[in-house]
């Protein structure tokens, strides 16, 4: 089952990713620093969602639309204050089909359980607006998360499928740390 092997086969480019985010997180001092590293993820995750919307209908995933996405990231910075001018630029890997696209979903979906983490870091520094994107799904996460796993097993359905699974994977967490990395444009 794909549900067993992504978490495995993803750890060390998920660790990369967390750990950028983490240092990026630790040195937030004030709004105006956690509406900069909301750019980050509003810049990765609006360009991503792009990608894989072709891919994930209805017939894949019904409960998509009601899905945490970039819009919620969106109304975060505009709650501090800040807007959605001058983004990190950023890249995506490749998406080719319904599997690649939830590989790559796999990792936007797997934000939410770090969520509630970071919003007790940002709590600790004193911020306490814009967490509607951290706070993922509230009481609902365990089971959203469920579902998702759920679609995630169902399409993936062959050792080839998982492969591709994995890859697109490791190549969103590969391209979404970059983000961390670049510098901004113009927006």
């Amino acid at each position: 089952m794909l549900s067993s092997s992504i978490k495995e086969a993803t750890k060390a480019e998920h660790q990369n990713l967390e750990k950028k985010v983490v240092q990026k997180l630790k040195s937030i001092r004030r709004n105006s620093d956690y509406a900069d590293l909301l750019k980050h993820f509003y810049a990765y995750f609006s360009h991503i969602e792009e990608i894989i919307k072709p891919f994930i209908v209805a017939d894949v995933l019904p409960d998509y639309p009601q899905r945490r996405n970039s819009s919620y990231i969106k109304a975060d910075i505009i709650a501090l204050g800040a807007d959605i001018n001058d983004l990190p630029a950023t890249t995506v890997p490749a998406i080719n089909n319904t599997i690649e696209a939830l590989g790559a979903l796999y990792v936007l979906e797997g934000s939410i359980m770090g969520g509630s983490i970071i919003v007790k870091m940002l709590e600790k520094g004193g911020i306490t607006e814009g967490v509607s994107f951290f706070s993922g799904y509230g009481e609902a996460t365990g089971m959203m998360w469920g579902n998702f796993v759920s679609v995630l097993n169902q399409n993936a359905t062959n050792e080839q499928q998982e492969g591709e699974a994995i890859r697109a994977a490791n190549d969103t967490f590969r391209h979404f740390g970059e983000v961390f990395e670049s510098e901004k444009v113009a927006g």
